[in-house]
């Protein structure tokens, strides 16, 4: 077995009922559900055990609700002796790996993803923005599409590269609509508008970085222990100013995650762990590389298949 890289979840993995079984289970569950909760002022538990659905969705409750989910995840695997070579994050995940990492404190960070879940809805009135996601077209028709659709109507732009023939797009609703129509004559096995809030990671939300930017001066961002990989760039980052830096620009510039993979797979890194709800990580990388070893842990039934896996390869 070569390196092990732990990754996390971004928005849309969120279920009602997630954690519960490891709170049930684990003390340190327990402990950092406390901890949300105090940082939050509001019951972030009760949120992810009961919803409901419309209010865990929200994007301030969503971030939050994720996060604390998937670093439970990792301190359980880190009890059991499992640590990560390497850790990278999509989009929000970048958070819980920086977490993993040693480079933000939990309590600091549950209440940072909170006020960048707020943040991003702010920037872009509900309804004025829009995502989709574009299935079996190369990046570069989509990036030219995305070009077409912003000199004619509107801004839109290619936001999320997850993985051979998956990216999607985000910008304003009509130049989403745009490109959607422009890629589906284009090809497109599916071009979908995606049920979310905000145009994320689009150039739209720069007035969420410009408050993420403030709100990060007011907490100590340290050095990672081991490198984690950027979402703005794809390559792996320890110091704590280029972390910072990072997590700025992260907020309206696209996420590489293919390239956030094969920096991980550069280090080493052949087998993965998904720590958090959703296993949607690990469907990328079968798109990425199909030689990885991918699995994850979201509640006790697939941790207990990480467990059993690392007693045989050990």
């Amino acid at each position: 077995m070569g390196k092990l890289a732990f990754v996390f979840p971004g928005q849309g993995a969120q279920t009602v009922g997630m954690g519960k079984e490891f709170f049930d289970k684990y003390d340190v569950a327990k402990k950092l559900f406390a901890e949300a909760d105090d940082a939050l002022g509001y019951s972030i538990k009760k949120l992810c055990f009961e919803g409901p659905a419309e209010e865990l969705k929200l994007t301030a409750n969503t971030q939050p609700a994720i996060l604390t989910v998937s670093v439970i995840a990792a301190k359980i695997l880190n009890e059991h002796g499992i640590n990560p070579d390497v850790a990278g994050g999509h989009s929000l995940g970048e958070y819980s790996a920086l977490v993993a990492a040693g480079a933000i404190d939990f309590a600091d960070a549950v209440l940072l993803v909170h006020k960048r879940g707020t943040f991003m809805q702010e920037a872009v009135p509900v309804g004025e923005g829009a995502m989709a996601a574009i299935i079996g077209l190369d990046d570069a028709v989509i990036v030219d599409a995305c070009q077409k659709a912003t000199a004619e109507i509107g801004e839109v732009q290619a936001v999320n590269f997850n993985c051979p023939g998956q990216t999607v797009i985000a910008g304003t609703a009509k130049g989403v609509e745009k490109a959607v129509e422009l890629l589906t004559a284009a090809g497109a096995k599916k071009a979908v508008i995606l049920p979310v809030s905000a145009p994320f990671h689009s150039t739209l939300m720069k007035p969420a970085a410009e408050k993420l930017a403030v709100e990060l001066n007011k907490i100590t961002v340290k050095d990672a222990k081991f490198p984690v990989a950027a979402n703005v760039n794809g390559k792996t980052q320890i110091s704590a100013d280029e972390i910072k830096k990072n997590l700025v620009a992260q907020a309206a510039n696209p996420v590489k995650w293919i390239d956030c993979v094969k920096s991980m797979t550069d280090l080493g890194a052949d087998t993965f762990v998904e720590a958090g709800p959703g296993k949607t990580l690990c469907g990328f990388n079968k798109r990425i590389d199909r030689k990885l070893v991918s699995m994850n842990a979201e509640n006790e039934e697939s941790l207990q298949k990480v467990l059993d896996y690392f007693k045989e390869v050990r």
